[in-house]
């Protein structure tokens, strides 16, 4: 369900939305409108059973990336925002980016960014909201391969140190599936949100290497 909106949107109603189980979303990145999203199916990324293929699991154990958190916000909204190979269209507008540069500077929005090469550069990286105990997934991107998948792994590894109970992906993709991705009821979403939400929960910025992460999520 959706549906436009004109009004000003501050952070603090974005934050609101965030608990009742709304998100915002454009229709493109030259419509500066803004419109709620609540879908009856909802998308969640179990922190219990979070799933890494064995390829994958050697690629994070590798030291081939350098993984870190909140260094550089607009190059990784940026690099989210950019046309994809099989859509010139993003979702992700001026205001978008402006509201989230709030959150981020307010310390609700968090970046995993993905660095390679020498002179390191970002090739991969995912940003998303925290509240409570829940942190909501908005977007990923990469530009190298296994980039954007490195940067999730370490962002589950990283909610699971921190005591965090809920990891919403918004929808199910096949690049969600690998890694367990489930849909639930709206209804059991809430719940769920509702619980996680009153849940404290500590976003951890701290040094994680691979072979960490992936020892965090093997439990």
């Amino acid at each position: 369900m959706h549906g436009s909106v004109f009004v000003e949107i501050t952070p603090e109603i974005l934050l609101k939305a965030y608990a009742a189980g709304i998100f915002p979303m454009a229709e493109d990145a030259d419509d500066p409108a803004i419109y709620w999203v609540e879908p009856r199916e909802r998308g969640i990324l179990p922190l219990d059973r979070f799933h890494v293929a064995s390829r994958l699991a050697r690629t994070v154990r590798s030291g081939a990336f350098e993984v870190v958190t909140d260094r550089d916000f607009d190059a990784v909204i940026a690099g989210c925002a950019a046309p994809r190979r099989d859509s010139a269209r993003t979702w992700i507008n001026g205001r978008i980016r402006a509201l989230y540069g709030e959150l981020f500077d307010l310390g609700y929005c968090h970046t995993v960014e993905v660095y390679a090469g020498e002179p390191r550069t970002l090739v991969g990286g995912l940003y998303g909201v925290a509240l409570g105990g829940a942190f909501f997934g908005e977007s990923m991107f990469h530009l190298a391969r296994d980039a954007s998948k490195v940067a999730l792994v370490h962002l589950a590894a990283r909610l699971r140190r921190g005591g965090y109970r809920l990891l919403d992906a918004q929808f199910v993709t096949s690049h969600l599936a690998q890694f367990g991705a489930v849909e639930v009821p709206r209804q059991v979403y809430k719940r769920h949100l509702r619980e996680a939400v009153e849940h404290p929960a500590r976003w951890d910025g701290a040094p994680l290497a691979g072979p960490e992460a992936l020892a965090i999520l093997s439990g």
